[in-house]
């Protein structure tokens, strides 16, 4: 026990009489309290040989006491009894409970990062990757077995151990109880394995944990921000640890990927997110910061559970939901400033458009729903037209699917063609058109539709089933959003195969389980000709003798590498051009052997030289548009990312 001076307790003249086995304590106890001394004093404890610990209230620079020692009548000294027992139902030996029933006490800890503590600061803990002199140095003697071992022996037996569960959540589990506990090390796996893993700590598995986070749910990895903080939301976020917070993601949990509203529960998107922020894009761990906003949940079954950790109320809606999280944005800005990138994810369509038009030219936001899977895809369709020819004016583009994620992409691509053949966006959006749950979107629906929906409304007749608007428009490109598992039916993709050499069939809805169609049956109704990803990962499939492998449209590609651009050039807004530029970047990755074996993304094993050349050219543009204010403007924007990068490797310890 270390006192507030940095001297034990146990070594002081006062009380070392006192200081006997365990066996002797349970027969005449002594009970030590720990006690936060006034900031420019020292605590003095003692006993008067009765069973009971004196604790003065603070000693003056000299030694005197600033109050009374008299143990009888003294308020500022307090009686333990040693043989109460106010809660646990066992004697209380240690006078821990009877110290705490009838007062306030103060929580505190030793700050100093050595010995025991060290082994349980998941920022600094290396484990058996201490060294000699290291253990040495900071009192670790003892504390670990005596071998050492490296950061790459650490990482293989990881591997082994989380290859040996059979059940997807079980590694996720494990591999957040890895981040609690060695953080380090567990951005070196994640980087390492990142192919592996990265369906473990994100999408499909995530999903999952979203779903059972209030069974599964240990230690809190973000911030929690209900409504019961109205009024108080900034001072919630001073209860965070860091200051210099570069990322937030953020989430009230309406949308969870395909699974609907899970409320508090969707926690596990933000953790997910930034995990790979680090990971893929190199932003400082401690630069990131996940929030759930917590406004209650529509979900009948998590009000019910007796497990759910968020509110148990129905959602706060209109004019009450706008203004918290209106205070939650002014008070992000204020605490951390302009250029924080504040990215919106899995929001319900209504507030997700809302959100972003609202605070699109007040703050540095990005909505990766809607932004993010544009950028994806549209890389994606560039890669596949340079190898199969064409332009994207070109193409006919149809949607299944026109929430956020929909109308997101089909913008951008827009924007893109607009770009390329210099003609108005409205004619380019001509070329796009969207099936949503009433069939296909024209002219006669104007009415009755949603207004992010209106400027895909074109001149046709009125057509309900996906087929029959496939056979009617003929697109070139298929492109699944809805977030309803196999919609892209045998019919469907047949369709699209007697349309198309070469038919492009994108089925983006996550989790696998709401993939539209899964990578073997686009192959197999496709008689293998088709270009295929998905949102989710799906395995090669062997289709008459060749191996086809199924690319990713992966979020994941694209807002690591757009964060660290936006952050390396100190961006305040984030523009358009950045996210075309983003999608160019990640589109010229893809080489011709890539795209032999199926593939319109680059393998995620060099991800983080991908995400570096996709931060470059989002800072270059940045620059050219007047966004950046950290100047001047490096001269190699693709060394200064990669220098800017966190890298996981161990450090060595005084």
């Amino acid at each position: 026990m270390i006192s507030s001076n940095g001297s034990s307790f146990l070594k002081s003249p006062t009380i070392c009489k006192s200081c006997r086995t365990f066996n002797e304590a349970q027969r005449d106890p002594v009970a030590f309290v720990k006690v936060r001394s006034k900031p420019n004093g020292r605590c003095r404890v003692a006993s008067d040989g009765n069973g009971r610990v004196l604790v003065d209230g603070a000693l003056d620079e000299d030694g005197s006491s600033s109050s009374s020692s008299s143990s009888s009548s003294s308020s500022s000294v307090l009686e333990v009894g040693s043989k109460s027992a106010v809660v646990g139902g066992g004697p209380d030996v240690y006078g821990e409970d009877r110290a705490t029933e009838d007062q306030l006490v103060t929580p505190w800890a030793v700050s100093v990062a050595s010995g025991y503590s060290l082994l349980r600061d998941p920022h600094h803990n290396k484990a058996l990757a201490f060294s000699e002199k290291e253990r040495d140095a900071h009192y670790l003697r003892g504390l670990l077995p005596p071998i050492v071992v490296s950061q790459d022996l650490q990482v293989k037996k990881i591997m082994h151990n989380l290859r040996q569960y059979q059940v997807p959540l079980q590694k996720y589990m494990a591999m957040m109880d890895l981040q609690e506990t060695s953080e380090r090390l567990f951005y070196k796996l994640l980087i390492d394995h990142v192919e592996e893993l990265l369906p473990v700590v994100y999408t499909p598995t995530v999903g999952e944990a979203c779903q059972k986070y209030g069974s599964i749910f240990r230690r809190p990895q973000g911030l929690f921000i209900s409504l019961k903080e109205k009024g108080k939301i900034l001072e919630v976020l001073k209860n965070w640890p860091q200051r210099n917070i570069q990322v937030i993601v953020v989430t009230d949990g309406e949308r969870i990927l395909g699974l609907g509203d899970l409320g508090c529960q969707g926690m596990g998107i933000p953790v997910g997110k930034l995990s790979l922020y680090t990971a893929l894009g190199g932003v400082r761990p401690s630069a990131c910061l996940p929030v759930t906003i917590d406004v209650g949940t529509n979900n009948e079954n998590l009000l019910k559970d007796e497990f759910y950790i968020g509110l148990r109320q129905r959602r706060a809606t209109g004019e009450e939901y706008a203004e918290f999280l209106h205070e939650f944005m002014t008070a992000v800005k204020q605490i951390y400033g302009e250029k924080v990138l504040i990215q919106f994810e899995d929001f319900a369509n209504h507030n997700a458009f809302e959100l972003l038009e609202k605070y699109g030219t007040t703050h540095l936001v990005f909505n990766d729903d809607i932004q993010g899977t544009a950028s994806v895809v549209l890389a994606g369709l560039i890669a596949a037209l340079k190898f199969v020819g064409g332009t994207l004016a070109d193409q006919r583009f149809l949607f299944l699917g026109a929430g956020e994620a929909g109308t997101g992409i089909a913008e951008l691509m827009a924007l893109e063609m607009s770009k390329q053949t210099n003609v108005p966006v409205e004619e380019a959006r001509k070329k796009i058109w969207l099936v949503d749950s009433k069939g296909l979107i024209v002219n006669s629906r104007w009415e009755s539709l949603q207004h992010f929906k209106k400027p895909w409304a074109h001149e046709h007749e009125p057509i309900n089933e996906l087929v029959d608007a496939v056979k009617a428009i003929k697109p070139t490109v298929l492109i699944g959003t809805s977030g309803v598992g196999r919609t892209f039916t045998k019919d469907v993709v047949e369709a699209m195969a007697a349309l198309n050499d070469k038919p492009i069939i994108l089925s983006l809805s996550n989790p696998t389980s709401q993939s539209e169609c899964t990578a073997e049956e686009a192959y197999k109704w496709s008689q293998g000709r088709a270009i295929y990803a998905s949102g989710s990962p799906f395995a090669p499939i062997e289709y008459e003798g060749k191996t086809l492998v199924p690319g990713q449209a992966n979020n994941a590609y694209i807002f690591p590498g757009l964060g660290l651009g936006l952050i390396m050039s100190g961006a305040i807004r984030v523009h358009n051009d950045m996210l075309l530029a983003a999608s160019e970047a990640l589109a010229a990755q893809v080489t011709w052997e890539n795209f032999d074996k199926g593939l319109i993304y680059p393998p995620f094993t060099n991800i983080r030289k991908i995400s570096a050349q996709i931060a470059a050219d989002v800072a270059a543009k940045a620059y050219e548009l007047g966004l950046a204010t950290r100047l001047p403007q490096p001269k190699d924007l693709v060394k200064y990312a990669e220098s800017c990068m966190y890298s996981p490797t161990y450090r060595c310890y005084r």
